[in-house]
């Protein structure tokens, strides 16, 4: 039995809604695009939505409508796939990690505060924005970073690409903030092949975007008359067509991704060696976009969190994290041998060879982040899974666990977890995951006030 990592849920009626646009003379910037961007618009509720080649141009376009320049700083998460922090070099600013968060793998939003606070201290004025990723379908702490945010003076853009049809306390992410960016990658909760949306309820903003990724040209610019710098970032008839017939079905194609995952969780629920992805309390729908399991359970949340808290900690989280990440890629091979795919996700974005030398960042920067990406592995996930793949891929993971049980798990000594970073079972009580605990008692007011508009709001 073939089981690919992933594969997209295509119908008739998609390849329907392409052939039609090839018996059309439009193929680009056409009515197929102001449908897909109406649609996916108003499926979450946005003013306005448009249509680009990919998620990271729409990133790209983003840090130039928050005015962010060269020097700048965009404060965002080590933790993602790099187009997050990408984005912010294309414009010649330089992105200001924040760990994440242990439990949700989401930008801590009492690190968030606290770096804020310092560049503050020190007079740095170069800060002018903050970019939370949506990791893996699951919404980031929206409020305390929304009024960290406001406080401070500063634009926030979503990086939604993961997470379509998400919702944070019931409102939907992409937007919370002023605009958010969707992707749709083949591999992606729904595709256009290639392709991304902006949505923002920014007038002045969504009049930008649509100049920047057309070359610079205004709604009222002549031919080739360009009004600005822009970028050939458009998206085609034929990936907007694909697009309009994926947003109608999107809650299926959600649903379906949903019963994926429910179908693992059953499945690997028993196993004591691995921690199964959670949803966070104000995650009031997970759009999964991946299933990705972590090796060593709970246990290595505390250890880590202990030895990074200071130097002597550091240059023993760098050995710690090496191991764990070894013990995590021979899973890897043991599941191929048994011809099942699988993928380390995320390699730290700090850590990449580029980024290392640019920055000079060094392993131990950012323990949580990293202690993630030496123990995160991805299993085949997507919509049209069936329960029997589903269940021959977690025979494998079983088998692999056992073959690799020597050298970690229950064989080894158990981690250290006295230094009080959460678990999965006490999350909901967790300082990291409240939205006020530990914030100052003005981004605490603000979170609650906005909170009770929101909640006025949804109802």
């Amino acid at each position: 039995m073939r089981i690919p990592m992933s594969e997209p849920d295509i119908t008739a009626q998609e390849l329907t809604a392409v052939q039609e646009v090839l018996h059309t003379p439009t193929l680009a910037l056409g009515p197929r695009l102001a449908r897909f961007e109406r649609e996916l618009a108003a499926y979450v509720g946005a003013p306005h939505g448009i249509g680009v080649s990919s998620g990271t141009a729409g990133l790209h376009l983003c840090m130039i409508a928050a005015g962010v320049q060269r020097d700048d700083l965009v404060l965002t998460t080590p933790f993602s796939f790099i187009a997050s922090a990408n984005c912010i070099l294309y414009v010649g600013a330089r992105p200001l990690f924040v760990d994440v968060d242990p439990v949700t793998l989401t930008i801590d939003p009492n690190l968030l505060e606290r770096r804020v606070r310092d560049c503050r201290r020190r007079g740095d004025a170069r800060v002018k924005a903050i970019l939370p990723v949506h990791v893996f379908g699951q919404p980031a702490d929206m409020d305390p970073i929304i009024a960290i945010a406001r406080a401070n003076d500063l634009a926030v853009i979503e990086d939604a690409c993961e997470a379509i049809g998400a919702t944070y306390r019931g409102r939907p992410v992409g937007t919370l903030a002023d605009a958010g960016v969707f992707a749709f990658y083949p591999n992606k909760q729904m595709t256009t092949g290639e392709g991304g949306m902006i949505v923002t309820a920014n007038s002045r903003w969504d009049a930008l975007f649509r100049s920047l990724r057309n070359q610079g040209r205004d709604t009222f610019d002549g031919w080739l008359t360009h009004s600005r710098l822009g970028y050939n970032y458009r998206l085609d008839e034929l990936s907007a067509a694909l697009g309009a017939v994926q947003v109608s079905r999107l809650d299926e194609i959600l649903a379906k991704r949903a019963r994926v995952a429910g179908w693992y969780r059953d499945r690997l629920k028993h196993l004591e060696d691995i921690e199964l992805p959670t949803a966070a309390p104000w995650t009031t729908r997970m759009s999964w976009f991946v299933y990705v399991v972590r090796l060593a359970g709970a246990g290595w949340r505390g250890h880590i969190g202990k030895l990074g808290c200071d130097a002597v900690g550091r240059d023993r989280v760098v050995p710690e994290l090496a191991r764990l990440g070894n013990e995590r890629d021979r899973v890897i091979r043991e599941l191929a041998r048994r011809a099942i795919p699988a993928r380390p996700y995320f390699p730290p974005i700090h850590l990449q060879p580029f980024y290392r030398a640019a920055f000079g960042f060094a392993p131990g920067a950012f323990p949580i982040a990293e202690a993630a990406g030496a123990t995160c592995l991805a299993l085949p996930f997507f919509g049209t899974m069936r329960e029997e793949q589903v269940a021959t891929v977690c025979s494998a993971l079983e088998e692999s666990l056992h073959a690799c049980r020597s050298t970690y798990g229950r064989d080894r000594a158990t981690p250290d977890t006295s230094a009080g970073v959460p678990t999965r079972a006490s999350v909901s009580a967790s300082p990291g995951l409240s939205a006020s605990a530990g914030l100052s008692a003005d981004t605490a007011g603000a979170i609650a006030g906005a909170r009770r508009r929101a909640a006025g709001a949804v109802r």
